[in-house]
């Protein structure tokens, strides 16, 4: 534990949501749901405006429509998200060599290592200076934990949120901690919290009185003894600046259960390669391969094999996984399958090549941004390679009316707003054919316009366009399958 308040925890306020309101004038104050639009879709993020609704993050996209019914529903754009998370963490690099990433939108910040704090007043205006320069950077938001642990300054930037600032003076974390529930600390979640209400503890406070041995009893000795320690505000961990990867893995969730068994495997073999093809991107071999299968009832299998060897071998971990599939009925359907790769390594293992029956197939490198994110697996359905498809949220490029984004696609049809992030006012909607020849997916734009650049060219398009009606309180024509663009 340290005497000054100097590590800092950053958590961006609703990131996805927030990166995507940001990029399209007509959505910022409204509900934003960002996540997997099929049946069987997950909330990835949610705007703090979707969140008055009851809409949250992990909570199935059906429950979300219903709550929410006149929110703005997108597919999740990561490269985007991964593009400004890099401006984010250059920032945190200028503040402390020792920065330590927990996700795109989250990361601690030793500030004593990088010499910008020492104590509580130069820890909070380090902090400031951070918030202001997100801001200027991407134009998005960030909440700033500060205290003398990383339990603490987590639990603080968690209370700043959304914007702002908690600093936690060291010698005041037990009072502070001791009247907040037990679902506050780290490594207790709904069992583990609801074990000890059974066992009449529901604040920290009730954790600390408890005792070590107490706590040790009902949770074991490991986790008892880790519990009672973070009850009473100790955490000595320190910020590490990088972290080893254990696995890779990847998972796909299907609208509809899959039966046909030559299906399942084919989609077996298609998940290993996009596993191989992340692998090969983190610069790793790995020697044990896992196969999940979740069923129609929920049910989940995970089956494991481990080989001589790392390998990186994408024939190798297709038909090893096609092997663990062997040993799992899926006779009933199966809602979702992954395939991922553990007992990772820095080389590859050559004899391994001889495991492997079939012909060697290269895997082409997959661009970090066309790999789906576990919060919001993509979906699997067959789709036609004929048929061009155009996900809601998406960025767009008409040749007469310039940039816009996908606000929802189907029966043939495809509806875009036409506006950039440096739009003064939300901007046209018009509606086209899938395939029309004028209109092409389009790389993001910048969220923050450089100095002295001006929007010349948006507000060409905008104004050579003809008039055309604002979005009313339903969706617009042709938008069943994309966005529900209302008012609130």
């Amino acid at each position: 534990m340290r005497a000054a308040p100097t590590i800092l925890h950053l958590d961006m306020d609703a990131f996805f949501a927030a990166a995507e309101q940001a990029s399209k004038p007509s959505l910022r104050g409204k509900p934003v749901i960002v996540g997997g639009l099929g049946p069987r879709g997950v909330v990835a993020t949610a705007s703090y405006e979707a969140r008055r609704f009851g809409a949250r993050s992990a909570m199935p996209m059906a429950q979300a429509r219903r709550l929410c019914p006149n929110g703005a529903y997108l597919v999740p754009r990561f490269g985007f998200y991964r593009s400004i998370s890099e401006q984010v963490m250059e920032l945190l690099g200028r503040l402390s060599p020792l920065v330590e990433p927990l996700s795109l939108d989250e990361a601690f910040v030793d500030l004593e290592a990088g010499g910008v704090a020492w104590d509580a007043q130069s820890a909070r205006e380090a902090g400031q200076r951070l918030r202001a320069d997100i801001r200027a950077v991407t134009g998005l938001t960030g909440s700033v934990g500060l205290a003398g642990s990383k339990m603490l300054a987590k639990i603080a930037s968690e209370e700043a949120k959304p914007d702002g600032l908690r600093l936690i003076e060291p010698g005041t974390e037990r009072d502070m901690l001791a009247p907040m529930p037990v679902r506050t600390l780290p490594g207790v979640g709904p069992a583990t919290g609801e074990h000890l209400r059974r066992a009449g503890m529901t604040t920290v406070a009730d954790l600390a009185e408890a005792g070590e041995d107490e706590l040790v009893r009902l949770l074991g000795k490991a986790h008892g003894a880790s519990l009672h320690r973070m009850a009473l505000g100790l955490d000595d961990r320190p910020v590490v600046a990088e972290r080893d990867t254990k696995s890779v893995s990847v998972e796909d969730t299907f609208d509809v259960d899959l039966h046909d068994r030559v299906r399942v495997m084919n989609e077996v073999g298609r998940l290993a390669d996009r596993c191989v093809q992340r692998l090969r991107a983190s610069g790793h071999s790995g020697r044990t391969i896992v196969l999940k299968v979740r069923r129609y009832d929920f049910s989940t299998l995970t089956r494991s094999e481990t080989l001589r060897g790392p390998t990186d071998d994408p024939a190798v971990v297709r038909e090893a996984a096609g092997r663990l599939l062997d040993s799992v009925d899926t006779t009933g359907g199966v809602r979702l399958l992954g395939v991922g790769v553990s007992g990772l390594a820095d080389y590859t293992q050559e004899d391994l090549f001889a495991q492997a029956a079939g012909e060697r197939e290269p895997v082409e490198e997959a661009a970090a941004e066309e790999e789906a994110d576990p919060a919001a697996p993509e979906q699997a359905e067959a789709a036609d390679p004929a048929e061009r498809h155009w996900p809601a949220g998406h960025d767009v490029h008409h040749r007469e009316f310039g940039p816009g984004w996908v606000q929802g696609s189907g029966v043939g049809r495809v509806t875009v707003r036409f506006e950039t992030p440096t739009s003064k006012a939300p901007g046209r909607v018009r509606t086209f054919r899938v395939d029309d020849p004028d209109l092409e997916p389009s790389e993001p734009l910048p969220l923050v316009a450089e100095p002295g650049e001006a929007s010349d060219v948006e507000d060409q398009a905008l104004s050579s366009s003809s008039p055309a009606s604002r979005p009313k309180s339903r969706s617009e024509p042709g938008s069943g399958s994309g966005a529900a663009m209302s008012r609130p």
